[in-house]
């Protein structure tokens, strides 16, 4: 399931309101349980380009082909959300 508008529309409100990444990933999950998302170290994400910067906080959105993932800038190709906080 690709994201939606809809998903697009609430993603920067839950992310950036909640106390805490892990507190934004339990809102986000409880909302849309149909999108993949996980936490990874900022790190990890260091030589991609995040879809969102909210603070601290960044949100890239990500695609499978059914083995490998990778970062997409596109919306319409995304199937999962990878948060991360500096």
């Amino acid at each position: 399931m690709a994201l939606t508008s809809e998903h697009l529309g609430t993603l920067s409100d839950v992310v950036g309101s909640a106390a805490t990444l892990r507190d934004a990933v339990t809102l986000w999950r409880a909302r849309h349980p149909e999108v993949r998302t996980v936490v990874v170290d900022a790190l990890d994400m260091r030589d991609e380009e995040p879809a969102l910067t909210l603070g601290a906080r960044r949100v890239y959105l990500a695609t499978s082909n059914g083995h490998c993932w990778h970062v997409t800038s596109e919306p319409g190709e995304a199937t999962a959300l990878i948060l991360t906080q500096q």
